[in-house]
């Protein structure tokens, strides 16, 4: 039986606004093996997203099928405020399923999808925005840019510059960034051939950017998952999921995928070294504020995404083509090879 009236009948939903996302998806099943350092490597990319991030952001953490232990410590750091949201699951339900999870239901302006193994440096969530608002169809920017994404759902920049000088190979700007990503993937080194040019765009003011990034942190409009598929991907890692999810959904608006010319993230892998730790060690706490970036709302357009994304397409992915294209954008004879 049902006795007294509830106080939150009718009562309008009064939750602390922001404009800024981030969901970390989390998967340890053990402390050992493996996963041995990889929660103390997770709160290493929680501290620091909530130290180096300059706006009022919210956090969500999905627990996907971790150990009870492991669910008792986060439970412990939403108690002390450090997540926002916190899901979780039993069983191990996949990454993107993990990411749909929050991204169906959160209204935020801007989402950061990150790998629970990625140390945010300072002025990584500031130059993300600077991005955003200087390439207004920009719709995925990533703080860690890595070597050869230029061939990656990148179509709509490739047409939009056919003719500007403004997209060309330049200078890797920190090179010793993408060796450490490369050691992070299990890579013992990287070649010198693929860190010492990479595809940039330029912006009015002189602002650069690299065409295309990588999916272990990205910042994304909102907009673009309105079209996402409504049904959960089948896959608990790779497949088609990361595409279909996160890369295509942008095509169809006409974005934009970026990354910073610098490096503002690091990509950790599943073992501790001490450059990682002196890193964390010196990472400053940044003053939080609840303006934002503003940056152009993207609009869906089937016919662009067909002229671009699959007519221009077929017409770039030619291998004689793209040579030309690459070299009228000052790539080498000599490196056409590596950047195929």
């Amino acid at each position: 039986m049902r006795k007294g009236d509830n106080k939150s009948k009718n009562i309008k939903i009064g939750v602390t606004s922001c404009e800024h996302r981030v969901i970390i998806p989390l998967y340890v099943p053990v402390e050992e093996g493996y996963y041995k350092q990889s929660f103390d490597i997770f709160k290493m990319c929680l501290s620091s997203v909530r130290k180096t991030s300059v706006s009022k952001i919210k956090v969500s953490v999905v627990s996907n099928g971790s150990s009870a232990n492991i669910n008792s410590k986060l439970l412990d750091f939403q108690n002390d405020g450090l997540i926002d949201e916190l899901i979780i699951e039993r069983e191990n339900i996949g990454k993107i399923n993990s990411v749909l999870k929050v991204l169906r239901s959160t209204e935020e302006r801007f989402i950061t999808i990150t790998d629970a193994d990625v140390l945010f440096l300072n002025n990584w969530e500031k130059e993300v925005m600077s991005i955003f608002k200087e390439f207004p169809d920009a719709a995925a920017v990533s703080p860690l840019p890595v070597f050869r994404t230029q061939n990656h759902y990148t179509s709509s920049i490739l047409f939009d510059y056919f003719f500007s000088n403004k997209l060309k190979f330049s200078k890797v700007k920190n090179p010793d960034a993408l060796t450490l990503f490369a050691k992070s993937i299990g890579w013992s080194y990287l070649d010198d051939k693929w860190k010492d040019c990479i595809m940039t765009i330029e912006s009015k003011n002189g602002t650069k950017a690299v065409v295309g990034c990588n999916h272990c942190v990205v910042t994304y409009k909102r907009e673009i998952f309105n079209g996402i598929p409504s049904n959960n991907s089948k896959y608990k890692l790779g497949g088609d999921s990361e595409g279909l999810y996160l890369d295509i959904p942008a095509q169809y608006f006409g974005g934009y995928r970026l990354a910073t010319y610098d490096n503002f993230a690091y990509h950790l892998g599943n073992t501790i070294e001490t450059w990682m730790l002196k890193d964390f060690n010196n990472l400053i706490n940044e003053e939080k504020k609840d303006h934002f970036t503003q940056s152009l709302f993207l609009k869906k357009s089937i016919v662009r995404h067909f002229f671009k994304n699959i007519i221009f397409k077929k017409i770039i992915s030619r291998k004689a083509i793209r040579k030309i294209y690459y070299r009228k954008k000052g790539l080498k004879q000599s490196k056409l090879i590596d950047f195929f």
